[in-house]
Protein backbone atom coordinates (compact mmCIF):
# COMPACT_ATOMS: atom_id res chain seq x y z
CA UNK A 1 0.00 0.00 0.00
CA UNK A 2 1.32 2.70 -0.64
CA UNK A 3 1.20 6.03 1.52
CA UNK A 4 -1.78 8.28 1.03
CA UNK A 5 -1.79 12.19 1.52
CA UNK A 6 -4.34 13.67 3.71
CA UNK A 7 -6.46 14.78 0.81
CA UNK A 8 -6.58 11.88 -0.45
CA UNK A 9 -8.18 9.68 2.61
CA UNK A 10 -12.18 9.38 2.48
CA UNK A 11 -13.77 12.33 4.51
CA UNK A 12 -13.94 11.51 8.58
CA UNK A 13 -11.39 8.43 7.50
CA UNK A 14 -13.87 6.51 6.39
CA UNK A 15 -13.00 2.57 5.85
CA UNK A 16 -14.83 2.29 2.28
CA UNK A 17 -13.89 -1.56 1.93
CA UNK A 18 -14.11 -4.09 5.13
CA UNK A 19 -11.26 -6.27 5.89
CA UNK A 20 -8.62 -4.19 5.17
CA UNK A 21 -7.18 -2.27 8.26
CA UNK A 22 -4.56 -4.66 7.77
CA UNK A 23 -2.73 -2.26 4.92
CA UNK A 24 -3.07 0.73 7.26
CA UNK A 25 -0.59 0.78 9.52
CA UNK A 26 -1.15 3.25 12.10
CA UNK A 27 2.11 2.50 14.20
CA UNK A 28 3.89 5.89 12.71
CA UNK A 29 0.72 8.01 15.40
CA UNK A 30 2.87 6.14 18.37
CA UNK A 31 4.69 8.25 20.68
CA UNK A 32 4.93 5.50 23.61
CA UNK A 33 5.80 2.46 22.78
CA UNK A 34 5.04 -0.96 24.78
CA UNK A 35 8.05 -2.81 25.27
CA UNK A 36 7.75 -6.55 26.79
CA UNK A 37 9.91 -8.20 29.26
CA UNK A 38 9.57 -12.04 29.06
CA UNK A 39 11.56 -13.03 32.12
CA UNK A 40 8.38 -11.10 34.58
CA UNK A 41 5.79 -12.44 32.13
CA UNK A 42 3.30 -14.93 33.40
CA UNK A 43 1.97 -15.11 29.95
CA UNK A 44 -1.72 -13.97 31.10
CA UNK A 45 -2.44 -12.59 27.71
CA UNK A 46 -4.51 -9.97 29.67
CA UNK A 47 -3.15 -7.42 27.07
CA UNK A 48 -3.88 -9.78 24.16
CA UNK A 49 -7.04 -9.89 25.24
CA UNK A 50 -6.98 -5.70 25.43
CA UNK A 51 -5.14 -4.83 22.99
CA UNK A 52 -7.93 -2.79 20.39
CA UNK A 53 -5.38 -2.82 17.79
CA UNK A 54 -4.74 -6.83 17.45
CA UNK A 55 -1.17 -5.91 17.76
CA UNK A 56 0.23 -8.43 20.11
CA UNK A 57 1.78 -11.54 18.89
CA UNK A 58 0.77 -14.76 20.39
CA UNK A 59 2.26 -17.83 19.38
CA UNK A 60 1.80 -21.06 21.33
CA UNK A 61 0.24 -19.30 24.08
CA UNK A 62 3.10 -16.96 24.33
CA UNK A 63 3.56 -13.34 23.62
CA UNK A 64 6.04 -13.46 20.94
CA UNK A 65 5.92 -9.73 19.88
CA UNK A 66 4.21 -6.95 19.03
CA UNK A 67 3.35 -5.83 15.80
CA UNK A 68 4.62 -2.47 16.03
CA UNK A 69 3.26 -1.38 11.98
CA UNK A 70 -0.26 -1.54 13.68
CA UNK A 71 0.51 -0.54 17.72
CA UNK A 72 -0.57 2.85 17.92
CA UNK A 73 0.81 3.06 21.81
CA UNK A 74 -2.15 3.56 23.62
CA UNK A 75 -0.78 2.28 26.67
CA UNK A 76 -3.78 -0.73 27.51
CA UNK A 77 -1.67 -3.48 27.35
CA UNK A 78 0.63 -2.05 30.03
CA UNK A 79 -2.21 -0.59 32.31
CA UNK A 80 -3.98 -3.91 32.24
CA UNK A 81 -0.86 -5.76 32.69
CA UNK A 82 -1.84 -7.46 36.39
CA UNK A 83 0.17 -5.11 39.16
CA UNK A 84 2.39 -7.63 40.59
CA UNK A 85 3.77 -8.55 37.56
CA UNK A 86 4.02 -5.23 35.31
CA UNK A 87 5.89 -7.15 32.65
CA UNK A 88 4.89 -4.10 29.91
CA UNK A 89 6.30 -0.75 30.06
CA UNK A 90 5.92 2.37 27.75
CA UNK A 91 8.48 3.63 26.97
CA UNK A 92 8.89 7.21 24.69
CA UNK A 93 9.86 6.44 20.76
CA UNK A 94 12.71 8.35 19.88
Amino acid sequence: MSNKKWKEIPIGGLILEPGNSVKYKTGGWRVFRPVHDPTKCSNCLICWIYCPDSSIIVKNGKIEKFDYDHCKGCGICARECPPKIKAIKMVKEE
